[in-house]
């Protein structure tokens, strides 16, 4: 976003407020089944084929979208993803959100839109006591909660708006009293302290407590409610009256968007700025677009240990411990003023080895096929321990190429194999020959080995990347193309098909990103062994590997001087108006036309 700099947006928590898309929809769905009669004979299942990536459809869940903005917060299983769940998407899926108890784990950030508002949301996990006494060193500092937590605080001290949710069914618990006082703590230890840096010392937070999952007005007008005294009671907390909500069903959104409008104009009115930025809107140039970098592969191969290393910084949880990752965490980064979103994905296994007890791993691998079609550059991280390429890497490699993304493989932990005998060289070279004994079209991708814990070689690793971008959206002119082709075809000549020499008459670029070109032939297909020797000709001369080149075979259309086109052609010389004048010519003269026939004769005498 150019203009106004992003921390001029007030954070929030709230997607869209009003129906969404996918609610329209329903409704009219619902109105047509109403006017349809209603069939005697049961409609057959429609079976929908299924990627052997991905789950197989998960009953009940939707992909929505949610929206970056700074700050939500609550106690376990609060559905805080519901709020950057209600709008759905094309571009990105929403948070997972599952009736699994800390679910959420990292803090993931977008962006939204209120009118003319422009905030950033940020869902991070849930707090309760013993997730706070981990942070503050009373418990295991070390271990996830402890993690979970510091990515929580981190948030809190990045926001101006802090809306902290708790299940107002459940009344006043302990870990809300905790939260409470824990926000209390961080804003006096800002204060005391000057805030730290200088973009924490100028922010004035404000804190606002959601009342969540009352549906409906009910629970406002019955005689013994306890959710009325426990309003009462949360009230005085010091953060003024909860504002009741339904993030499932969507209610109350409307009230929490007036509280982030309110607080966004506040702030921009502070730093003096107009009421409303449209240069929000204003799209970004092939320059500025930033290099859109997914990490993929199996569980425990350090996907989020490099892109800490990338970042250096701790953004996401890591550690030994299997799928720690489950949403897909987008992170926008600058790497020598070069714009950068790195996309760090949850493990991918196979649908036989996942955990069945819940959902939850299905949606991650989900999130993480969908952050894969959406990348420019996608890099496939290898535990250099296993000595070679696994099955599902290899899956997972095929994935990519047939989406049409460029493909770059990091062989990650090389500190643990690498001897005097054995050198990184060696084992990337091995790589290379096994992907491409699998996978002719990958032949020479560029693989890096580095250590991301130690943060051996994970520099050469952004270099390659923006390579593979170039070269995956290089259009080629059609001038090269074609004296390109009349070299390999003085090499090697298409083989006859059907009786007839194939010939390529040209061939043109119809785009990049992937790069496709036609092929134009006087026959409507050429042998697959061929296009696979134009496709390694093509990689060698133009330096397009690590994707899949795509040659499409069109038959041109046909001669209008051929005889077979000829014979339709009955209207001789000029057409239609050169026989109309020599008929009027023909009148003129003799007076009468010319009969069927008569210029044969004519000819003949």
């Amino acid at each position: 976003m150019s203009g106004a700099p992003l921390s001029c947006y007030r954070s929030v928590v709230v997607l869209h407020p009003f129906p969404s898309p996918l609610e329209h929809q329903a409704q009219y769905d619902q109105h047509e089944r109403r006017r349809r009669p209603r069939s005697i004979h049961p409609r057959p299942a429609q079976r929908r084929e299924v990627h052997p990536l991905q789950p197989p459809n998960v009953q009940g869940i939707q992909p929505r979208v949610q929206a970056r903005a700074e700050k939500k917060r609550g106690s376990k299983q609060r559905s805080r993803g519901r709020i950057g769940y209600r709008a759905p998407s094309r571009r990105a899926g929403g948070a997972i959100v599952t009736p699994v108890a800390g679910t959420t784990r990292d803090r993931r950030e977008c962006v939204g839109r209120i009118g003319g508002t422009y905030f950033r949301l940020i869902d991070t996990a849930g707090v309760d006591g013993e997730r706070i006494d981990a942070a503050f060193g009373k418990r295991n500092r070390m271990g996830m909660e402890a993690a979970m937590i510091r990515q929580t605080m981190e948030a809190a001290r990045e926001s101006d708006l802090v809306l902290l949710m708790f299940d107002a069914r459940l009344g006043v618990t302990s870990d809300l009293s905790e939260t409470i006082r824990w926000l209390r703590k961080i804003s006096h230890v800002e204060k005391d302290n000057g805030g730290g840096d200088s973009s924490s010392s100028d922010r004035n937070r404000e804190i606002v407590i959601l009342a969540n999952k009352l549906e409906g007005d009910r629970w406002a007008s019955m005689d013994d409610n306890h959710v009325l005294d426990t309003l009462s009671e949360v009230s005085r907390a010091g953060f003024g009256d909860p504002v009741p909500i339904s993030a499932e069903h969507g209610e109350g959104l409307v009230d929490v968007a007036a509280v982030i409008d309110r607080f966004t104009r506040e702030k921009r009115a502070r730093l003096g700025l107009p009421e409303i930025d449209d240069t929000v809107d204003r799209k970004e140039g092939e320059a500025t677009k930033p290099l859109q970098l997914a990490i993929l592969g199996r569980q425990n191969v350090g996907k989020s240990t490099l892109v800490n290393a990338l970042l250096r910084t701790e953004r996401v949880i890591a550690g030994e411990t299997p799928g720690l990752t489950r949403d897909s965490i987008s992170v926008p980064w600058l790497y020598k003023d070069r714009p950068v979103r790195i996309v760090d994905t949850a493990g991918i296994r196979r649908g036989a080895k996942r955990e069945r007890s819940n959902e939850i791993e299905d949606l991650a691998v989900l999130d993480a096929m969908r952050a894969m079609k959406l990348a420019d550059v996608a890099v496939l991280v290898l535990d250099a321990q296993a000595r070679y390429v696994q099955r599902q890497e290899l899956a997972i490699a095929d994935a990519v190429v047939r989406e049409g993304r460029s493909l770059i493989i990091a062989a990650n932990k090389m500190d643990l194999i690498v001897d005097a005998e054995y050198t990184p060289h060696d084992f990337a070279t091995a790589v290379q020959e096994q992907i491409e004994s699998r996978f002719p079209m990958l032949r020479r991708t560029p693989v890096v080995a580095m250590s991301s814990l130690h943060g051996d070689n994970v520099f050469k690793l952004m270099p390659v990347a923006f390579r593979a971008r170039e070269r995956w959206a290089r259009v080629v002119p059609t001038g090269m193309l074609n004296r390109w082709l009349e070299e390999v075809l003085d090499e090697h000549s298409p083989p006859m098909q059907g009786g007839r020499p194939a010939k390529i008459k040209y061939i043109l670029q119809t785009k990049g990103r992937p790069p496709t070109f036609l092929l134009f032939c006087n026959v409507t297909e050429l042998p697959i062994n061929y296009l696979r020797y134009l496709t390694r000709s093509f990689q060698d001369s133009f330096d397009m590997f690590g994707m899949e080149v795509r040659l499409i075979v069109k038959k041109s259309a046909e001669n209008p001087y051929s005889e077979k086109s000829n014979s339709k052609k009955t209207t001789g010389i000029g057409g239609w108006q050169g026989r109309q004048k020599r008929l009027v010519a023909g009148l003129k003269k003799s007076g009468k036309p010319y009969q069927k026939g008569q210029r044969a004769r004519h000819r003949r005498h």
